[in-house]
């Protein structure tokens, strides 16, 4: 999910702030960033302090920090247009990467923490060999730290205009001004740390906000249906309504259309697609359960950990914080914040059953701007005082964090594995922690330069995110199998790049094939060209995996040939705790434990009792023998 709107800026015009939700506004931004200014000067210190904090981070503090970073700006009106459109069911587009991040858990926390490295592109030129390894490294410090991370920050700036235009009635430059002062300010000054400490206040006040929004968007439903005007009430109403009802697009359309379920539609409540409709579950179960999870690369959820997750892992101070860190991450994104979202979408169904009613509600808004995602921002003028500060609160805290950690992750990647690796390997650790200062603000300059055109390069951005399709599976399978070389990754780039290109074409001449399609032709493609790359293509340098294989020590049979001539025995790789057995059984019960009590959340809120105490059960059991794994791991 691209970073965008949390609010959309065209229906805030009906907000007025009030003299206490200003307060509350002030009172969140001191809360989050006033402590941070303490970590200036130990940020100062090395590099290894301002980009990875020194590796001394706690689980909890890595966790916490996942957690608000990836909590993106569009992610609650993403979330509203998929039930509007395909019903709870839509959600498991992303709910299917529960299998990535636990597999991230299981299999590569510890891994990459072992590596040492400050960040994962140093990784490459520990793992392969040659001037392909220097290259793949270089290429994607400037790829991914300055183009595709500009381009988010850009989309997250250019919200922060629009709504600070309606607001305030503040024109562009001086809300990219203000935001740049607050971000890159506290981004250069306090490396890592500060970014840590500003993330886990701002995670706090950001779910009290999107909690409120779900509570008083059900009063709303109560109060319009004329069933009282609780909260609970509306519940029991918005289940009564829409548990009878499905959801379909025509063929043709791209406006749902509801009615009486027959078995034509998506249920708008049901957790499962419908697989009568094979086209509608192919797109939004079987493709991201079957491939998605672990062909696709983009930050946040990429196949075997990277970018700002590999850097929180990479930052901890053990192997057990990286662990235990990630697995708080999986289970808070995928348990704890959902529902309110789910919620308050779905009572956005019977307020604004449809656009019209949006753009009746709202009719000085631009109709173009007008879509199933603006409900949620559109429910949210029943907050009340104190409610919508906390709210607006909130949308600069998603501001925030998103911007904070892309400038410090950018920032690592330009000076730690481009200027430092590349121009200029022998200056002092202050010399590179004020480079990395002077990039911070180069990165948002950009950006904000981005955000000014960005409406008209919403579709290379698309083409930048569908150019990692295919190349996930590379990423996983590099710590357990010595052949992948650097040349895989070089050909995964190129003829995933090539097949996501040759797609956009096809689009635009109006031959474009459905999204599911594209994507299994890809994968396939992109697979078939870096596999036969490991076999036929140039070979990485025995002594590089030998050294590699000493220091990581991976696990399973893809390394046995390496570990023999090392002169490793079996029973020393097993000492390092990577028991494949055991952490496969951590990751399906891993899984087990966060879908379980996902749904029966739900259950628990459709009055599904029966169901709701069966997974509950299911989270029980899954969750003791998780339990016991990580201790057997832990030990």
């Amino acid at each position: 999910m691209a970073h965008a709107l949390l609010l959309d800026p065209t229906l805030l015009a009906a907000i007025r702030l009030t003299g206490l939700d200003w307060a509350i506004v002030i009172g969140s931004i001191l809360i989050c960033f006033v402590p941070a200014l303490f970590y200036g000067k130990k940020s100062s210190e090395s590099t290894s302090e301002f980009f990875a904090s020194g590796q001394s981070v706690p689980w909890w503090l890595a966790g916490l920090s996942m957690v608000a970073t990836t909590f993106s700006s569009d992610t609650p009106n993403w979330v509203t247009e998929q039930v509007r459109k395909f019903g709870v069911a839509g959600n498991w587009q992303w709910w299917a990467f529960v299998l990535t991040g636990v597999s991230t858990v299981f299999f590569f926390a510890r891994l990459w923490r072992r590596s040492g490295v400050m960040t994962d592109l140093e990784f490459y030129e520990m793992r392969y060999s040659g001037k392909a390894a220097s290259m793949v490294r270089g290429f994607r410090a400037v790829y991914l730290g300055l183009f595709f991370n500009c381009f988010i920050m850009g989309m997250v700036t250019l919200a922060a205009c629009k709504i600070a235009s309606i607001l305030f009635g503040m024109p562009a430059w001086q809300t990219i001004v203000i935001c740049g002062v607050l971000n890159v300010v506290f981004a250069a000054h306090s490396g890592l740390w500060g970014v840590l400490i500003i993330d886990m206040v701002q995670f706090f006040i950001k779910m009290t906000a999107v909690f409120a929004a779900a509570y008083f968007s059900l009063k709303e439903v109560a109060k319009r249906t004329g069933v009282g005007e609780s909260a609970f009430a509306g519940l029991q109403k918005l289940v009564q309504t829409l548990g009878t009802q499905q959801v379909k697009v025509p063929e043709g359309s791209h406006e749902p259309v509801m009615s009486t379920i027959d078995g034509t539609g998506q249920p708008i409540l049901n957790l499962m697609p419908n697989f009568d409709m094979w086209q509608l579950a192919l797109m939004i179960f079987i493709v991201p359960i079957a491939i998605g999870w672990w062909a696709n690369w983009y930050p946040g959820a990429e196949p075997g950990g990277g970018s700002y997750i590999a850097q929180r892992m990479l930052a901890s101070k053990s192997e057990k914080d990286s662990l235990g860190g990630t697995l708080f991450f999986n289970v808070a994104h995928y348990v704890l914040r959902p529902w309110p979202w789910i919620i308050t979408a779905l009572c956005s169904i019977i307020v604004y059953p449809d656009l019209a009613s949006i753009k009746e509600a709202f009719p000085n808004a631009d109709p173009k701007l007008i879509g199933h995602d603006s409900a949620f921002p559109a429910m949210l003028q029943f907050l009340p005082v104190g409610f919508m500060g906390l709210m607006v609160g909130g949308l600069i805290a998603a501001n925030s964090s998103t911007i904070l950690t892309h400038l410090n992750w950018g920032a690592s990647y330009l000076v730690h594995d481009f200027y430092r690796r590349f121009m200029n390997p022998t200056a002092t650790e202050k010399h590179y922690v004020n480079a990395g200062r002077f990039c911070t603000v180069l990165l948002y300059v950009v950006a904000a330069l981005l955000s000014t055109i960005l409406t008209s390069a919403q579709e290379a951005f698309e083409i930048l995110i569908s150019i990692g399709a295919g190349t996930g599976l590379l990423y996983m399978l590099r710590w357990f199998w010595w052949r992948i070389n650097a040349w895989c990754e070089v050909v995964a780039m190129i003829s995933s790049f090539l097949v996501s290109v040759t797609f956009f074409i096809m689009k635009k001449q109006g031959a474009g094939l459905p999204f599911a399609q594209s994507v299994i032709i890809s994968v396939a493609f992109t697979t078939v060209c870096w596999v036969l790359t490991a076999f036929f293509g140039p070979q990485t340098d025995k002594q590089t995996l030998l050294s590699f294989f000493k220091k990581v020590q991976p696990a399973g049979p893809g390394w046995d040939a390496i570990r023999r001539e090392a002169g490793v025995p079996q029973s020393s790789v097993k000492e390092s705790g990577d028991h494949m057995g055991l952490a496969t059984l951590g990751w399906v019960s891993g899984c087990a434990v966060i879908w379980s009590s996902l749904f029966a959340i739900g259950k628990f809120l459709y009055g599904d009792m029966s169901m709701a105490w069966i997974l509950t059960g299911v989270f029980v059991v899954s969750g003791v023998v998780l339990l016991g794994v990580i201790r057997k791991l832990w030990t």
